[in-house]
C-alpha cells in the first residue's frame, strides 16, 4: 500500500468514523447520562465488535452475509429488537436514576456490552467493511497486512469518533442538567432509536455496499 493510497483513506475512514448512527448516538446518551469517562469506557464494547467484522472481512467470511438472505435478516432483527428494547428502556428512565447506574466496574461492563451487541446486531456494518476496506487493498501485495493496517487506523479514528461524540453529550449534560430537561433528553433519545430500528428493518442488502 502505498502512501497516496492511504492519505485517501484517512479522511475517507474518518468521515465514516463520524456519521451518526445508533453508536454515535449512545455514546451521546451514555455521555449525558453517565459521563465523558462512562461513554468511552462503553466505545470498547463497539471496538470489540467492529475488530470481529474486521476479521471476519479480512477472512473473507463475510461472504456468507452477502450469499445468505436468511442470516442477514435474522442478524438485522435481532438488532433492531434490541434497539427498541433500549428505546425503550430510555422511555422509561427517571430524571434520577443516571447517577448510581454506571458506577463500579458493573456499570461499565453492562455499558460495554449495549455498545458491543448494538454493533454487532448491525449486519450492514460488516457489509460496509467488506466493500469499504477492499478498496484500498492493492491486490498485488500480501492482504493481511494490509487488512490490519486500515482495520486498526479505522478502529484507531473511531475512538477517536467515540471521544467527539462522548464530549458532545457531555455539554449537553450541563444543557439537560435540571430533571425535566433530562427527562425530555432521554425521551428524544428514545425517539431517534425507534428510528434507526425502524431504518435497520428497512435496510436491504445491496444498501450497505
Amino acid at each position: 500500500m502505498d502512501l497516496s493510497t492511504l492519505l485517501l483513506f484517512i479522511p475517507a475512514c474518518f468521515a465514516l468514523n463520524l456519521a451518526p448512527g445508533p453508536n454515535n448516538l449512545l455514546s451521546i446518551s451514555n455521555a449525558t447520562r453517565y459521563g465523558f469517562r462512562a461513554a468511552c469506557v462503553a466505545g470498547l464494547g463497539r471496538l470489540l465488535a467492529f475488530a470481529g467484522m474486521i476479521g471476519l472481512a479480512a477472512s473473507g467470511l463475510a461472504v456468507v452475509l452477502h450469499a445468505s438472505e436468511t442470516l442477514f435478516y435474522a442478524i438485522k432483527v435481532a438488532g433492531a429488537v434490541y434497539l427498541f428494547w433500549l428505546a425503550w428502556q430510555l422511555w422509561r428512565a427517571g430524571p434520577g436514576e443516571e447517577g448510581a447506574a454506571a458506577t463500579g466496574d458493573g456499570g461499565f461492563v453492562r455499558l460495554a456490552r449495549q455498545e458491543f451487541l448494538v454493533a454487532a446486531g448491525n449486519p450492514k456494518a460488516i457489509l460496509i467493511f467488506t466493500a469499504f476496506l477492499p478498496q484500498f487493498v492493492d491486490p498485488g501485495r500480501p492482504m493481511v497486512p494490509q487488512f490490519a493496517l486500515l482495520g486498526l487506523l479505522f478502529l484507531v479514528f473511531e475512538l477517536v469518533a467515540i471521544a467527539i461524540y462522548a464530549a458532545i453529550g457531555t455539554r449537553l449534560r450541563q444543557w439537560f442538567a435540571r430533571p425535566r430537561g433530562r427527562l425530555v433528553f432521554n425521551r428524544a433519545c428514545a425517539g431517534l432509536l425507534s428510528g434507526a430500528a425502524v431504518g435497520l428493518l428497512l435496510a436491504r442488502r445491496g444498501s450497505a455496499s
